[in-house]
C-alpha cells in the first residue's frame, strides 16, 4: 500500500498545523541576509499583502498556523535563538508555504532597522521573556519605548496582540499598553487554536497556569513625535516576575 504523501505532527498531543507536504512541494522560508534598511514586502514575498510580524517566533506554531489559515496575509517570524528558527523554517518548507519567512533576529533590531513606519497591518509578541535575574530585567523587552516603536511600525488601526503567562508582566502590560493602543483583555482561550497557539500556551494550560490575553490597536492620531516623550514618561518594567514560574521557561 501506498504511504500517504501527507502527514500531520504532533506536539505535546496537539497537532502542529498545516500538513507535511510532498517533497516537490516544498519551499524555502529562511531569510538569511537582513537589507541594510527596510523591507520591501513585495519583493520578500513576490506581492502586495497585509504583513503579520511574530515577534519571539519560537519553533513557528503561531506563525505557520497563520501562515496556513490565512493564505491572504504574508508573515515573517523572528526569534534570537538560531535552533528554534531551524525548527520553524523545517516545517514551514514541509509545509510549502510561500507566505512566510523567518529570521534570526532580535525584536526590537528588527522593528527599528528594518519595518518602514506604518507598513504593516499585525504584530503579534506571544510570551516574552520575564528574566527573572534582577540583573538581566534591563533585557525585557515590553517597555514604553518598545511599544512607541511597535505603534510606528502598525499601519493605522492596525493590530497589536500580546500574551503571557506571567501574573507580574501582565499586570504591568495591562497599566502601559493602553497608551499607545486601544487594549482590551482576550477573555477565554484563542477560538483559533484553543488549545494553545504557541509551544508555551500548551505547557502553561497543561500545567494549569493563566494565560493572559490581550488586543490593541493602534491609536489613531498618535505620531511618532508625540508617543515618544510619551514613553519617557512611563515606568521601565520592574514588576515582579515570580522566579516559581522559572521552570517552567526552562521547559518550554
Amino acid at each position: 500500500m501506498d504511504q500517504p504523501s501527507r502527514r500531520i505532527e504532533r506536539e505535546f498531543g496537539v497537532p502542529f498545523p498545516g500538513e507535511i507536504q510532498p517533497q516537490a512541494k516544498w519551499t524555502q522560508t529562511a531569510l538569511k541576509a537582513m537589507p541594510e534598511g527596510t523591507l520591501d514586502w513585495a519583493t520578500l514575498f513576490g506581492r502586495v499583502a497585509p504583513v503579520v510580524l511574530d515577534l519571539g517566533c519560537g519553533n513557528g506554531r503561531s506563525t505557520i498556523q497563520s501562515a496556513v489559515t490565512r493564505p491572504s496575509h504574508d508573515h515573517l517570524g523572528t526569534d534570537i535563538l538560531p535552533v528554534v528558527i531551524r525548527y520553524a523554517r523545517k516545517r514551514a518548507n514541509q509545509r510549502g508555504l510561500a507566505n512566510v519567512r523567518f529570521a534570526v533576529l532580535g525584536a526590537w533590531e528588527l522593528l527599528e532597522r528594518h519595518i518602514a513606519p506604518g507598513s504593516v497591518a499585525e504584530i503579534h509578541c506571544y510570551h516574552p521573556q520575564p528574566y527573572y535575574d534582577p540583573a538581566q530585567i534591563h533585557r525585557r523587552l515590553i517597555t514604553p519605548a518598545f511599544l512607541a516603536l511597535t505603534h510606528r511600525c502598525l499601519k493605522p488601526n492596525g493590530l497589536f496582540v500580546i500574551q503571557t503567562d506571567n501574573p507580574g508582566y501582565w499586570k504591568y502590560i495591562q497599566s502601559i499598553v493602553p497608551v499607545f493602543f486601544d487594549f482590551h483583555e482576550r477573555i477565554g482561550r484563542w477560538p483559533d487554536a484553543p488549545k494553545g497557539r504557541t509551544r508555551r500556551e500548551i505547557v502553561a494550560m497543561k500545567k494549569g497556569l493563566p494565560v493572559f490575553r490581550g488586543i490593541g490597536t493602534a491609536k489613531p492620531g498618535l505620531s511618532e513625535d508625540e508617543a515618544i516623550p510619551l514613553a519617557e514618561a512611563l515606568p521601565p518594567p520592574t514588576f515582579d516576575a515570580d522566579r516559581r514560574l522559572r521552570d517552567l521557561d526552562r521547559r518550554a
